[in-house]
């Protein structure tokens, strides 16, 4: 028998995708690390800048000498991205305007792009395309203003115009920067649907098991008990009169009540012992002699017409379970003692059949009218089909058409 747990295999990140800060867990909440700030990269991400921009410099003596003011503004550039994942439109926006007045400065090229390349990235990873696009384009068209034209009025004195190639080559490396951030936001996009689709895959996994586990105890309670109902009342009403039928009625009554107990311990120690297979096999058809015994018991006379066929542990529980309803039902909600099981297989298919003569009771039975649902859930777990209703001569009919191969088999 499968258990209620799923148990799950560590996930590789490669095919699901990484811890992604921020990104939901399974359940659709945020975890901590999302409220926390990104203290470690920005740290060594403003270390690169600082130090990378220091030798950039040497290599540029026509731009003005790095500074204080050039050291507080590429300061401010990294500092930014702090809040990247918090404020990422902000932050893109500023990385972008922090960096266009450091290269209007005439302060010398260097990794200072590469904050605002992060900045995009988590702007548009985060959601927010149109800024992060609208941010990179406000310092490309910023740039090429300063390169070509107000360059005259700029720092450093005496520079000359960039050409339209150098242009071209930063608008070429701004969309390099752009795509790389779609296709990370693709990606990321896709790896929450996964973990959403695997999620959701685990709960109706779950829901599935406890409907299993649901029709199990019912058919093995509501059978057993109704039995002993029937044997209670019997036994009280001959407690006086005929003390040896009272006394038939009540061992009746322990033999059902240690069958029940067993089946349902049987169900709860597979629960309990997670992969564990049971200790017992799950009953079958070879046990119908023991439900027409037991239902002699209750008053019920069950005549059988064919041979149980060997079929696969699915099928061959699911056949025993719907005819151990019939009969509890017939006990429970016929005023006929007299019911008629008919198994029929021609090699891919079990037509089961259960018939009583009727009338129906109007007394309560204490039922909680899950038995036909169960029924239906059962067959139709396997492929098969239950017809139930009553019959036009006042009885009631039970017909299961089963496959003889499941799902898992085929």
């Amino acid at each position: 028998m499968a258990v209620m747990e799923e148990q799950h295999a560590p996930s590789h990140w490669w095919r699901y995708g990484p811890p992604w800060r921020g990104a939901p867990d399974d359940d659709g909440t945020r975890p901590d690390r999302a409220r926390r700030l990104p203290w470690r990269s920005t740290v060594l991400l403003t270390a690169f800048v600082l130090i990378g921009t220091n030798f950039a410099a040497h290599s540029q003596p026509h731009r003005v000498p790095l500074d204080g003011y050039a050291r507080v503004l590429l300061l401010i550039a990294c500092v930014l991205l702090l809040w990247r994942q918090r404020h990422p439109v902000a932050v893109a926006f500023g990385t972008a305007a922090v960096t266009l007045a450091y290269l209007a400065a005439g302060y010398p090229f260097g990794p200072v792009f590469l904050t605002v390349a992060v900045s995009c990235f988590s702007a548009v990873v985060a959601g927010h395309r149109p800024a992060a696009w609208a941010s990179v384009g406000l310092l490309w068209t910023g740039h090429a203003l300063v390169a070509l034209w107000l360059y005259r009025w700029l720092p450093p004195s005496g520079d000359k115009s960039a050409g339209l190639t150098q242009e071209v080559v930063i608008a070429t490396w701004v969309l390099v920067i752009v795509a790389l951030s779609e296709l990370a936001r693709v990606r990321r996009e896709q790896w929450a649907r996964e973990r959403a689709d695997r999620a959701l895959a685990a709960r109706r996994r779950a829901d599935e098991e406890r409907l299993r586990i649901a029709r199990e105890l019912h058919d093995v309670l509501a059978h057993s008990i109704s039995v002993i109902n029937v044997q209670a009342g019997m036994g009280l009403a001959l407690l006086d009169s005929d003390p040896e039928q009272a006394r038939a009625a009540l061992t009746t009554i322990k033999a059902a009540s240690k069958e029940a107990l067993g089946e349902v311990r049987q169900v709860l120690d597979t629960l309990r012992a997670t992969g564990a297979a049971p200790r017992t096999p799950a009953p079958g058809l070879d046990r119908l002699p023991e439900l027409v015994e037991q239902a002699a018991a209750a008053g019920l006379t069950v005549e059988v017409e064919g041979e149980p066929p060997q079929l696969p542990p699915g099928a061959d529980l699911a056949a025993f379970r719907i005819v151990q309803e019939a009969l509890t039902n017939v006990v429970r909600h016929s005023g006929s003692r007299h019911a008629r099981v008919r198994l029929a297989h021609d090699g891919h298919t079990l037509r089961l059949r259960v018939d009583d003569d009727g009338p129906a009771t109007d007394a309560d039975a204490g039922g909680s009218g899950n038995g036909l649902a169960g029924m239906r859930e059962r067959a139709a777990a396997l492929g098969g089909t239950i017809e139930a209703g009553p019959r036009a001569d006042g009885g009631f009919r039970v017909l299961a058409v089963l496959p003889s191969h499941t799902r898992e088999d085929q």
